[in-house]
């Protein structure tokens, strides 16, 4: 068995612009879920809202601030059309809506109707609308070795792209961490454990929550846009499954936390590739075939992630009391 190949594989994972995409997507969620208590099951939309927002703004040419307008604006008019009939009900009201609204987005993105804007279900090219944020970079043409690790400096999957979505991660950790201990976060956590009692004392509690589910969205739309710099934006790459993945970081990392997310994406996704190298090496392929390997290797990180839960609900780095679903 290849350790160093295995290992190395491994940390690539770790600061893979894949994994920062959902650790920010999960950071998102994290406002609605660990903060608000909000259940929100569609955050995969709100991702490809971001993705087709600034792709198709940046194809029809405007310039990389503008299309990052452009998907933000989506995003925050896609939770505004999602909280106005739904925030004043009970939560799980808020779940149907939000896992039906995300799949009509994805199915709205792959009508034949619309192939002259996004693709269809083929989606958008990335050559088409990555231009923009290569230009960005100060980074020479050409590949770059630090250690193990050889990527390209500015074209898909490079080094840029890593640099610019870890930093944008940081930047999200460090609005969370401001936000707990604001007073607006403190409202938040409040509506969290017992909203009556917030409401008892005077505050809209609706208008919190059209605020946080605005805010959570508009990150997972950067997160979409993170997403897709490396490849393709393709509709049936960002459906249900994307989203419970982002739960799934979210609870392994630990909700209302700040690092949480990070660590759940990590831990996920790196864990996930570990488990798949050595059972690419350690299975002959009489006994079971690539493809099959693929699906065992879910299948494990799903059991893995069920005990996690039975046994260690607040996740690694949570704390029980923070979760809203043992307080209800």
């Amino acid at each position: 068995m290849d350790w160093t190949r295995i290992l190395t594989n491994v940390a690539g994972e770790i600061i893979a612009p894949t994994t920062a995409a959902y650790a920010l997507a999960a950071i998102g969620l994290n406002i609605h879920f660990g903060l608000t208590g909000l259940l929100n099951m569609g955050q995969a939309g709100f991702m490809l809202l971001g993705a087709y927002g600034f792709a198709i703004a940046t194809i029809a040419g405007w310039p990389i601030w503008a299309a990052a307008l452009v998907a933000i604006a989506a995003a925050a008019l896609f939770a505004l059309v999602l909280g106005i009939p739904t925030l004043k009900l009970r939560g799980d009201y808020l779940a149907i809506v939000t896992i039906a609204a995300a799949e009509i987005v994805r199915l709205i993105g792959r009508s034949t109707a619309l192939t002259s804007l996004t693709g269809a279900s083929s989606g958008l090219r990335g050559d088409s609308y990555k231009a923009t944020f290569q230009a960005l970079s100060p980074l020479p043409d050409g590949t770059t070795d630090i250690g193990p690790f050889n990527y390209s400096n500015n074209f898909s999957n490079s080094w840029w792209i890593r640099i610019v979505a870890w930093a944008v991660v940081a930047l999200a950790c460090l609005f969370v961490l401001l936000l707990i201990r604001s007073p607006w976060g403190r409202v938040l956590k409040g509506i969290r454990e017992d909203e009556d009692a917030v409401r008892s004392l005077g505050k809209s509690v609706y208008a919190y929550k059209m605020q946080s589910l605005v805010l959570g969205g508009v990150i997972g739309a950067l997160a979409g846009i993170i997403y897709v710099l490396p490849r393709a934006v393709q509709p049936d790459s960002m459906g249900r499954p994307m989203t419970f993945f982002v739960w799934t970081i979210l609870l392994l990392g630990g909700a209302a936390t700040v690092f949480g997310p990070v660590l759940g994406s990590i831990v996920f996704w790196a864990g996930l590739m570990l488990i798949k190298s050595l059972m690419r090496d350690g299975i002959p392929d009489t006994v079971m075939s690539t493809g099959q390997i693929e699906q065992l290797g879910w299948v494990i990180v799903g059991v893995t992630l069920m005990l996690l839960v039975i046994f260690r609900p607040q996740g690694v780095l949570g704390d029980k009391k923070e979760l809203a679903i043992n307080v209800r």
